[in-house]
């Protein structure tokens, strides 16, 4: 009951992700294209569009980290796991990758939740259009707990054994040469 409950808060978040991802992306190039256009074309200099640019471009690379942190497609690094053929080995490999990436990603939320209170204490704004600073930096605080949240979640997964097999390319298109 509970894991279906999880399950389907996970696929209406994964919606929201993919949702803000898109808005980000069609916000981020149309700004893009306009700015060259505007600039080449017609010769004008608007201020603060690099601005919007950099906002929508910094929400867009977070939301991105949490899409590949929930599908489990962010950067790894498998040799080992798929020299492991024992499962129990493999398990035990799998939950030890999890707690380090469960430590590490909750550092990662103290790191950019000092940065967003140092933020807002010393308030600080973009030059063109006085975006307050912490807007793009509220981005990095909001991939950070989301990924902890997904490390955490991995990790329990691992431990109660509900997903003991990890997802393995390489193991696809790898030949036994024993």
């Amino acid at each position: 009951m509970i894991m279906r409950l999880f399950f389907e808060l996970d696929q209406k978040f994964g919606w929201l992700l993919n949702a803000a991802a898109l808005i980000s992306s069609l916000a981020l190039v149309g700004l893009m294209l306009f700015l060259v256009v505007a600039r080449y074309i017609f010769g004008w200099s608007i201020i603060g569009l690099l601005e919007l640019i950099m906002l929508f471009g910094m929400w867009l690379y977070m939301v991105g980290s949490l899409i590949a942190s929930r599908k489990r497609e962010h950067l790894v690094v498998d040799f080992l796991q798929t020299s492991l053929r024992d499962q129990q080995i493999r398990r035990l490999h799998q939950a030890l990758i999890s707690l380090i990436t469960l430590v590490i990603t909750g550092f990662f939320v103290y790191l950019s939740y000092r940065m967003l209170t140092w933020g807002m204490r010393r308030p600080q704004h973009t030059p063109g259009l006085s975006i307050p600073l912490w807007i793009p930096q509220s981005a990095i605080m909001f991939a950070s707990i989301g990924c902890s949240l997904y490390a955490l979640r991995d990790f329990i997964q691992c431990v109660i054994g509900h997903n003991p097999n990890p997802v393995i390319v390489a193991e696809e298109n790898q030949q036994d040469t024993y």
